[in-house]
């Protein structure tokens, strides 16, 4: 299955409120450090940009784990729409890991 029908198959409901964040339309020049500078203030535990394996590259979308789950909330609240490393990021609670079909 390719990228684009990959998305066709995703659950739209809310993830539930955690400590862990989703980050989207993440620069491609963001690093793990440029994530976790700017939510440095909500307690970051763990900050990381997401890569392809083979080449490295940012896939343009990381996660960033707070302390709690209100530092989580006030982290999306405070941060939706921010700039990080030049463009304006979205941030949402993370999902949890789908399980592989293979």
């Amino acid at each position: 299955m390719d990228d684009y029908n990959r998305r066709d198959d995703r659950d739209e409901t809310p993830a539930e409120p955690s400590a862990k964040l989703f980050i989207g339309s993440l620069a491609w020049a963001a690093t793990d450090e440029d994530l976790k500078a700017a939510f440095e203030p909500y307690g970051v535990v763990e900050a990381a940009v997401i890569r392809y394996q083979d080449t490295g590259r940012s896939k343009g979308f990381g996660f960033v784990e707070c302390e709690s789950v209100e530092a989580a909330t006030k982290a999306m609240e405070e941060m939706e729409g921010k700039d990080v490393a030049g463009r304006p990021i979205k941030v949402s609670f993370a999902r949890a890991k789908r399980e592989s079909a293979e």
